[in-house]
């Protein structure tokens, strides 16, 4: 085995919790920006000392609503300044945040509020509302739904009006670090998903060793990030808490199709954010170019950009190079750059593999993206690369006061003050994962001699895509297999910009199906591959697999094969799992040409 480690930068308090920053804040930086919102489409501030107000108020408000300590309280809403005053309200209250996804399905928002015994609800819209009221009627524990859009924090604010202020003092100090702060439902690779404990400690000790060992990038009352990651994603829980404590300026964005438009008028000094995000920053500008006539031009740049990228690792740029970089810096980098705001110098991504040739386009046009690496009970960014000393194509060092280890089969484990604490009433699954403190991730991994991780393969099955949601493929094959007409059907997806999937004709039920479609009786599956009516069926069934799982997991195409998966083929165990290597081989002309249309 092979470890590595570093000393921690920061100590968690023993006493405190999350809530304690935002009057750290308005005691130390009371008259501070910390927050930005959009108000009549203009962003407006908000001093650190004006949001603990408003957190105030929205804590009293689920105190006098009856909220106790350690209740669990949910959120489903998409990225909103709203989302971040929630959170600190209900750990203001002494209760756990429970976040779910503003896509989920009415099944997953019944297991996940179910099974954390949530008694209250906060929603966005009505649609999110109407998911809800849909299984409110199997929530017994379910007491309390709040609706973001129609009142909500006004709503709190005037429940809460006769609460006093020394019952809040009360409330909030009641959970110490190793309370839990929120449970963070992230997909396994069978069955439900599971509810990751992570606790204020967990996060002070992340974000807290994040801050200090990036600290350029945190000044207080200069630096500003733009959160357009979903915060029922730890990541984008991360992105939340970091600069709260640092504390620097937090602007947020609900439609990724904005990002573009508010990041040239916010123009943040920190972005964090998905390889599909920075991909798409690329691919746009090269398509733009090539409509301009000018694609060749922005190749060789893009060309240079990396070269001059490479050669800062290998002593530094020549003469040649270091001109033509120059002149590339004018007619092409200063445009990327003042598309990303113009202010920003370093991005933080997560959540998927971002790609050395992408890594090292960016450092070359000026923009540094710091590529880190975690799981949901790593509380997220568990190896980062830092500031001053990144390595392109690796994921960086472990977190200050971190450790990770390399298995003799070359698995991923870490161990730390960032680990989660277990799952959530799952002692068995906790007992699984956890072994002496340290967690198995499941990927496999390298460290060279100055400890950063090089992530090299997937051990486990879950997918990641090019966005970085985590997709138990578990989940979705079941149901789609579950139609009489499918024989085997492979999620796959990984690192791709969209879920799809592989599916095979049952051969039993298949002439069964051409007698009652009218189909000739010796027709093969190869003949009617493209048959409208067999396409039909199968999407049937894959939108009922769809149904179970949220927008995001969901299958957006499918590849008809026209063979079958078995033992005897080799794609099959001798129970009958899928052998996913060896289909992700044999059919990897079929996953291509899903993503090529």
């Amino acid at each position: 085995m092979l470890d590595f480690s570093l000393p921690a930068l920061y100590q968690v308090p023993s006493g405190g919790n999350l809530s304690d920053l935002v009057h750290q804040n308005a005691e130390r930086h009371p008259d501070v920006a910390v927050l930005s919102r959009k108000v009549d489409g203009r962003w407006q501030e908000l001093t650190a000392a004006q949001f603990q107000v408003e957190v105030h108020a929205a804590a009293k408000g689920l105190i006098a609503a009856g909220i106790a300590p350690g209740d669990r309280v949910g959120i489903m809403s998409r990225t909103r300044y709203e989302w971040t005053l929630l959170d600190f309200a209900i750990w203001t209250a002494g209760a756990i945040t429970v976040p779910v996804y503003e896509t989920s399905s009415a099944e997953q928002v019944e297991w996940i509020l179910g099974d954390s015994g949530a008694v209250a609800v906060l929603t966005e819209t009505d649609q999110h509302a109407k998911v809800v009221e849909k299984v409110r009627g199997r929530l017994p524990e379910l007491k309390h739904t709040w609706q973001i859009e129609g009142g909500a924090i006004a709503a709190l604010a005037e429940a809460g009006q006769n609460v006093e202020d020394a019952t809040v003092a009360e409330r909030r100090s009641i959970a110490t670090a190793d309370s839990v702060a929120t449970i963070v439902y992230t997909s396994g690779t069978t069955g439900r998903p599971k509810g990751c404990q992570l606790t204020h400690g967990n996060f002070m000790a992340e974000c807290g060793n994040i801050v200090e060992r990036l600290t350029p990038l945190f000044r207080t009352g200069e630096s500003s990030v733009l959160l357009f990651l979903p915060l029922a994603h730890v990541l984008g829980r991360i992105a939340e808490i970091a600069p709260t404590m640092a504390p620097i300026k937090l602007g947020h964005v609900s439609d990724i199709k904005d990002v573009t438009a508010e990041l040239a008028a916010f123009r943040p000094t920190l972005i964090l954010g998905v390889p599909r995000v920075f991909e798409k920053v690329f691919n746009t500008a090269r398509a733009k170019a090539q409509a301009d006539g000018k694609g060749k031009i922005f190749d060789k740049a893009a060309d240079t950009a990396i070269a001059y990228s490479r050669a800062l690792d290998a002593g530094g740029a020549g003469l040649v190079l270091r001109i033509k970089h120059a002149i590339f810096d004018k007619l092409v980098y200063s445009k990327l750059r003042a598309a990303l705001g113009g202010r920003a110098t370093h991005a933080i991504s997560g959540g998927a593999p971002l790609g050395e040739r992408l890594g090292h386009f960016y450092r070359g046009i000026g923009f540094t993206v710091l590529e880190g690496y975690g799981l949901t009970e790593t509380c997220a960014a568990t190896a980062f690369n830092p500031w001053d000393k990144p390595k392109i194509g690796t994921v960086g060092q472990p977190l200050p006061g971190a450790a990770v280890r390399i298995a003799e089969d070359g698995e991923v484990f870490f161990k730390g003050p960032q680990v989660f604490t277990g799952y959530w009433n799952n002692p068995q699954a906790t007992a699984d994962t956890l072994k002496d403190g340290w967690i198995a991730t499941g990927d496999l991994g390298s460290l060279d001699s100055d400890g950063y991780l090089t992530i090299t393969g997937r051990k486990k099955e879950i997918i990641v895509t090019a966005g970085g949601k985590n997709v138990a493929p578990a989940v979705i094959e079941d149901r789609i297999r579950a139609h009489a007409l499918v024989g085997e059907v492979m999620v796959v997806g990984d690192r791709k910009p969209f879920v799809a999937c592989l599916i095979t004709v049952d051969p039993d039920f298949f002439p069964k199906w051409k007698e009652l479609n009218g189909k000739p009786t010796t027709a093969t599956v190869a003949e009617l591959r493209e048959d409208p009516d067999l396409l039909a069926a199968l999407q049937a069934a894959v939108d009922d697999g769809n149904a179970a799982v949220s927008h995001a997991e969901a299958v957006k195409k499918f590849r008809l094969l026209d063979t079958e998966f078995s033992e005897e083929s080799g794609h099959l165990t001798p129970s009958l799992k899928l052998k996913r290597n060896v289909v992700l081989k044999d059919f990897a002309a079929d996953v291509e040409a899903i993503y090529q249309k």
